[in-house]
């Protein structure tokens, strides 16, 4: 599968990563860290608060053991996709979880508009076929419902995808735009958050 249908206008190779090892090995081992700091963790949060509904149903992709879900906030549920189920299971927002590896396979074993929001977290420069699996979650997603889409400057370089590492942060918001465009995504909005001294923070948020 190649993202040349969705995404004719971008290199041929735009989708390539340094280490072509298959991504299971590489998640194998859990890790229990935070990949940016607090004050972009709290814009995060915050942008969640604004964004994801109260008392819904929310898939939380490419999760970990943590979701930065506001505290105070109760949902129906949330469903944690990841790659780690040590990550997964550690994780105490989620009411259930699985482990898949969308490069490998985007389609997502979910119930078409079963869920109120959805969130990806610093981890959408990992995507091979990001088109493929934002119409997933489009698919899943109720009418109106929101897709909160963060990253940062910090990634797994070798893991990244050659595009995003070719790109600035306000070209990749196009980028992401565009991913949620080609995917049927009616609109999008974008946010910039940065705190002196703390990692910056951008968001893209699609409504289905």
């Amino acid at each position: 599968m190649t993202e040349t249908i969705d995404l004719p206008e971008l290199p041929p190779h735009a989708f390539d990563k340094a280490d072509r090892s298959p991504d299971t090995l590489f998640y194998r081992q859990p890790r229990l860290v935070t990949h940016i700091d607090a004050a972009a963790i709290a814009a995060v949060t915050q942008l969640y608060r604004e964004f994801l509904p109260a008392r819904g149903t929310l898939l939380d992709l490419m999760s970990s053991w943590v979701s930065h879900l506001p505290e105070e906030v109760a949902y129906a549920g949330v469903t944690g996709h990841g790659m780690n189920a040590a990550e997964l299971a550690a994780n105490p927002r989620l009411t259930a979880r699985f482990t898949q590896d969308l490069n490998a396979e985007p389609a997502l074993p979910l119930a078409d508009a079963s869920f109120d929001g959805a969130c990806l977290c610093v981890s959408v420069q990992y995507l091979q076929h990001p088109v493929a699996v934002f119409r997933e979650v489009r698919r899943v997603l109720r009418p109106g419902a929101p897709f909160v889409v963060t990253f940062s400057n910090r990634c797994f370089p070798t893991k990244a995808v050659a595009i995003w590492q070719a790109l600035q942060p306000q070209e990749q918001q196009a980028l992401v735009a565009l991913y949620l465009q080609r995917a049927g995504f009616t609109r999008s909005e974008f946010r910039h958050a940065v705190a002196r001294g703390s990692d910056p923070l951008w968001a893209v948020i699609g409504t289905n």
